[in-house]
């Protein structure tokens, strides 16, 4: 194979370099690393990507297919539905690994952070790209764990279709609804697999009936499974009416008979799937037209002659349309099901020309491309992921990022296989890659071809919002497609081990944030540490934790802090006059300002000004005075927390001729702070949604538990043989909660949180927090 490849290397230099790294199974590295050039050494492929034993003739149409053949797709989830054993599965089955990678071993190929295999979890979005029958596949294995749900947010954006993953036995979970509510927002087309169909306590009955009540989806029930829980074995294809049965004595799932259901062999069986089959074309006839027409017209005497291809291609278009979703069944842990969930994939989900992007007709075939994901690698720098809408994408090409407004040139272009990457000549439209070189983009940027290409395509997005009576903000929007970043919820310092260390911890911080805009950092005016403010109790730890393994440093964190806010509950003025007289400069600025409450939720200040105040002095020091204002209400009276939902009025301004605007900026600000200080004041808490799956035997004490740390329970839902319990409970009694939960339920328990809202304090508990902030309990 080795020679073959030699020779294919000669003749075909512009497809392909190989660049493909060792990997040492379990002591893989996080940072993308380690990459020797031209050495043939590899995980154990079966193959090469697109090389079937000597067979090199699929190797071109895996490097740049067709546009048809291509699938950008996300497998999504709540933690633990069995997202990445799916994931490593379908990668067997298409011939990547010889071997089956297992979370509990800690060697899957997606999982490749040391955090991830210790811990069971995924933390990072890992992007794979493989080849089935065919097709090109770019398959992005998301995280689960509420912690990291910016995580799945940011690659939704990039997917033209995506795999949601059930538990069986459990159905619709806390998380799933999160990620499904994404997938609406980016109007991503899905099909549903049930998986640990063989786990005690599945039932498919109930996770399809979980999916129409909670998700208000309509489920195609493309599959049945044969036999539930301990009796599972295969799975009966409705469209086709064949059954798939997996041999008892493969160790890995890659036999399995296909048979055709006959009335001799499986009379019940051939019943029951008659009757789904005929539920199934009735469904579609109801959401598809064209089909309704052929289902009235030709076959309406007989269903049972309706071809299996003229169903299918009804079913693709009401996926696509989103009108319903199709459901399939199997276990990826013991093999069954994961093949006809592949050719599910290739049929069902759109390609990426299917998919319509409004701003591709302002670039005419020009560059665009978005960069959703940001690694760093010791030896090559930033490594960034991007998906290209439009036009094509060469190593050492000149592009220009928007956001940025700075040019930058590719010095690499691979092809990811989570971490391991082949190096391509070429990208088309439609495809995910991997560029190393570009050192200034982050994540949600915009990178199109040149500056001229972007005034090109904003000029063509400006005409045709007036054409539609649009505002230009909102051609901007579409053009700079971003991710939208939740607030962080947790905060703590952090301190490196002495100060000679603090530029490297400060570079480490800095490396981060562009990999996880989640990640916020900020210094303490006041004692001037370093916080760290994250997403929850885990993304702190995680970070710590890669800090120490990635850039080698021993920091120290500080207990974890919850984010508070503050408001004030009713209105207050407040005057202040500033004199300075800096050299032979004097700066004099008298304010007047109001703040008040306003019923609207506003995480920034909304600013107005009274009629009263000088339009041509309003015009020049507009910018000072709403920059006093934000800065006065980024540290509160109470806590030094943020202010929301107030309102600032600037009643009267009278500014010296020669004083500079940081002086009225200055003036304005300490006047605001002023009011504030005036007013009734009130904190506010972050309220988190709290689902908990216990058994009936410990609701009790998990109940009582509950109630003494704050919590409000909305229902209590029977799920099988467990109880689901939901509920509001505030982030500031919740923290090490899983290790009390473990303690109470003798670890069967399970918990879900999601921030739902900020709510006021009770005087009792404000008052009891103000004490401990100020060291007086």
């Amino acid at each position: 194979m080795l020679t073959n490849l030699r020779i294919f290397a000669v003749s075909h230099q512009t497809i392909l370099s190989v660049h493909i790294n060792n990997l040492c199974c379990y002591k893989i590295r996080a940072s993308l690393k380690r990459l020797k050039p031209y050495v043939l050494l590899g995980r154990n492929y079966s193959s090469l990507p697109g090389l079937i034993g000597n067979d090199i003739k699929s190797l071109h149409s895996v490097i740049s297919p067709p546009i048809a053949k291509i699938r950008n797709i996300g497998i999504m989830a709540h933690i633990d539905a069995g997202k990445t054993t799916t994931t490593e599965r379908i990668l067997y089955y298409s011939g990547y690994t010889r071997s089956l990678g297992d979370v509990d071993d800690g060697d899957t190929v997606t999982d490749f952070m040391a955090q991830e295999r210790e811990r069971g979890i995924t933390i990072q979005s890992a992007a794979v790209t493989f080849d089935w029958k065919g097709y090109r596949v770019n398959l992005i294995d998301t995280p689960g764990h509420v912690d990291f749900t910016l995580e799945v947010e940011r690659c939704l954006r990039v997917l033209d279709g995506a795999v949601a993953v059930f538990d069986a036995s459990a159905g619709v979970e806390a998380q799933t609804l999160t990620v499904w509510r994404q997938a609406d927002k980016h109007k991503i087309p899905r099909i549903c697999f049930l998986n640990k169909m063989d786990k005690t306590g599945a039932s498919f009955k109930y996770a399809v009936e979980s999916i129409r009540e909670k998700l208000k989806a309509k489920p195609l029930l493309l599959q049945l499974p044969i036999g539930e829980a301990k009796t599972f074995k295969g799975l009966v294809d409705v469209v086709t009416k064949e059954k798939l049965l997996w041999n008892s004595n493969s160790n890995d799932g890659k036999d399995f008979e296909r048979k055709p259901l006959l009335d001799v062999s499986d009379p019940e069986l051939l019943k029951e799937t008659t009757e789904a089959r005929n539920a199934l074309i009735e469904q579609v006839a109801d959401l598809d037209d064209e089909f309704a027409d052929l289902v009235l017209g030709e076959f309406s005497e007989n269903l049972d002659l309706l071809p299996a291809e003229k169903l299918q291609n009804a079913i693709h278009r009401v996926t696509l349309a989103q009108t319903a979703v199709p459901v399939l069944c199997g276990s990826a842990l013991k093999n069954k099901g994961v093949q006809p969930l592949l050719d599910a994939v290739t049929m069902y989900l759109p390609s990426p020309e299917e998919r319509n992007y409004e701003f591709l007709q302002w670039y005419k075939g020009d560059l665009c491309a978005l960069a959703f994901k940001v690694l760093h690698d010791k030896q090559r720098g930033p490594l960034v992921f991007m998906r290209v809408y439009s036009g094509t994408i060469k190593p050492q090409l000149a592009i220009h990022n928007i956001n940025g407004n700075c040019t930058e040139r590719i010095s690499r272009l691979l092809l990811p296989f989570a971490d391991q990457h082949i190096e391509i000549s070429s990208l088309t439209a439609g495809n995910i890659a991997l560029t190393v070189g570009l050192k200034h983009t982050a994540t949600g940027d915009t990178l199109v071809s040149s500056k001229s290409s972007a005034l090109a395509a904003a000029r063509r997005a400006e005409r045709e919002g007036e054409k539609k009576h649009k505002q230009n903000s909102e051609a901007e929007r579409l053009l700079l497609a971003g991710v939208e970043i939740p607030e962080p919820v947790f905060f703590c310092t952090i301190e490196p081990p002495s100060v000679a260390k603090q530029p490297d911890l400060e570079h480490a911080l800095k490396c981060l944030q562009r990999e996880d805009p989640s990640l916020k950092v900020r210094l303490d005016p006041d004692s001037g540490q370093t916080i760290l403010c994250g997403m929850g109790e885990l993304h702190i730890e995680i970070i710590h934790d890669r800090i120490k393994r990635e850039y080698g440093l021993e920091t120290y964190l500080g207990p974890l802090q919850v984010a508070y806010r503050e408001t004030i509950l009713n209105s207050a003025r407040a005057t202040d006059t500033l004199d300075r007289t800096l050299g032979d400069k004097r700066h004099l600025v008298t304010v007047e300002v109001e703040a008040r409450p306003i019923e609207t939720s506003s995480l920034m200040p909304v600013i107005e000004y009274a009629e009263s105040i000088n339009e041509d002095l309003l015009k020049v020091s507009r910018e000072a005075i709403e920059n006093g204002i934000h800065s006065a209400c980024l540290q509160g009276p109470l806590l030094g927390s943020p202010v929301q939902d107030v309102a600032i009025t600037l009643h009267s301004l009278t500014v010296h001729p020669g004083t500079s605007t940081t002086m009225i900026s200055a003036c304005v600000s300490r006047c605001v702070q002023k009011a504030l200080k005036k007013a009734d004041k009130q904190v506010l808490e972050p309220l988190m949604n709290l689902e908990v799956t216990v058994a009936r035997d410990y609701l009790s004490p998990v109940l009582g538990d509950l109630a003494q740390r704050r919590g409000n329970i909305q229902e209590i839902q029977t799920r099988q043989d467990n109880k689901v319990v939901i509920g509001f409970v505030p982030l500031a009694e919740i923290m090490g909660y899983s290790t009390a939960l473990r303690t109470l339920t003798s670890g069967s328990a399970t918990f879900a949180l999601e921030l739902s809202t900020y709510q006021a304090m009770n005087p009792q508990d404000q008052n009891t927090l103000l004490n401990r902030r100020s060291g007086l309990t």
